[in-house]
């Protein structure tokens, strides 16, 4: 009886190459397919240039986090976005050099915008189309009219101490706000409205929590009244690269 040739080893090693080029084309087509939804979702893309004009997405707080330092980039961010502001000429020397003044030209801040660093500016900006402007058509059906703040830079170490570390604001790398005021006049204080329990429900301290909040989701710091007594009448709001995600 004639026995036919052993073939198995032969077919598997045929089945395991085909398997091989299948799972090639596959993640071929995955990254093809990948490459065209982050050309379509460049929020989420760490290589697409930022453009506040995009929605928030997985790569936008990696994305602010680099201009910290870059100041060229961090100013053609907002020129690429449209966003009207003017460059400084540098001012200070020493702890308090400020080589970066960027201010916002059209921002609803009242006294006028004061000058920051570019970073400040871009996080204002995304915390004003992100959470200000949303919260206060959701929660008071009104538009935003002016957000009061009480100064940006201040040459000054950490809560006016006459030694340790020196403030953001000492380089303008920081902002304070006190309030907000609605289309119809309408006052939010944060001194005043933080733990509001009026007739309403509440709603000027729900607003002021939650503008706190998406505050975090653009500043690297953010210290309201919970924080201490120091915040009680303001947010502090700065884009310090000694912190990351500090939000109280």
């Amino acid at each position: 009886m004639t026995k036919k040739p052993f073939r198995i080893s032969t077919r598997v090693g045929r089945l395991t190459g085909d398997r091989r080029v299948i799972g090639l084309l596959l993640l071929v087509a995955i990254l093809v397919g990948g490459r065209g939804w982050l050309a379509e979702n460049p929020q989420h893309s760490p290589w697409a240039p930022l453009d506040l004009n995009d929605p928030p997405g997985m790569a936008t707080a990696t994305k602010l986090a680099a201009l910290r330092d870059d100041i060229p980039e961090c100013r053609a961010v907002l020129e690429r976005s449209e966003i009207a502001h003017s460059v400084l000429d540098a001012q200070g020397e020493g702890e308090c050099a400020r080589p970066d003044r960027t201010r916002l030209d059209e921002f609803p801040l009242t006294p006028n915008p004061p000058p920051t660093t570019c970073g400040v500016a871009i996080a204002l900006e995304l915390w004003r189309r992100n959470a200000i402007e949303p919260l206060a058509e959701e929660i008071f059906d009104s538009e935003i009219e002016r957000i009061e703040h009480l100064g940006a830079f201040s040459c000054r170490r950490l809560y006016g101490r006459g030694e340790g570390d020196w403030s953001e604001h000492a380089t303008g790398n920081a902002v304070d706000i006190a309030g907000f005021v609605l289309a119809d006049g309408t006052r939010i204080s944060v001194l005043g409205d933080w733990d509001d329990e009026g007739e309403d429900g509440g709603d000027k301290g729900a607003f002021l929590r939650r503008v706190r909040d998406g505050a975090c989701d653009s500043f690297a710091t953010v210290l309201s009244p919970d924080y201490n007594a120091a915040h009680a009448d303001h947010f502090h709001l700065d884009m310090s690269p000694r912190w990351s995600g500090l939000c109280r």
